[in-house]
């Protein structure tokens, strides 16, 4: 379970650097909104966006916006995933007791 949950913070981490990279380049868009450019403003944008919380305090515009579109649906599919297999995993374990 740690395991998973590491993954996928790293994974997230991933797409904040990805996103604190594009914002240093105008042509790549921007994000809007109560930002202020620091890495952990990145950071809480692409946790956001990874668990499909949705857009509130920060919007992204321009190119950045297909960046935003792959780590929702990256996200939607690795939690579901991590979701399922947990469940089978926890199964073998739980016997006939489910």
């Amino acid at each position: 379970m740690l395991g998973a949950l590491g993954a996928h913070a790293l994974e997230v981490w991933i797409f904040a650097a990805a996103y604190y990279t594009m914002i240093s380049n105008p042509n790549w868009g921007e994000l809007t909104g109560n930002f202020n450019g620091t890495l952990m403003d990145c950071a809480y944008f692409s946790f956001t966006v990874f668990t499909t919380l949705g857009f509130g305090d920060i919007q992204p515009s321009g190119p950045l916006r297909y960046l935003t579109g792959i780590e929702a649906l990256t996200g939607l599919v690795l939690i579901t995933w991590t979701a399922s297999f947990l469940y089978l995993e926890m199964r073998k374990y739980w016997g006939d007791n489910v």
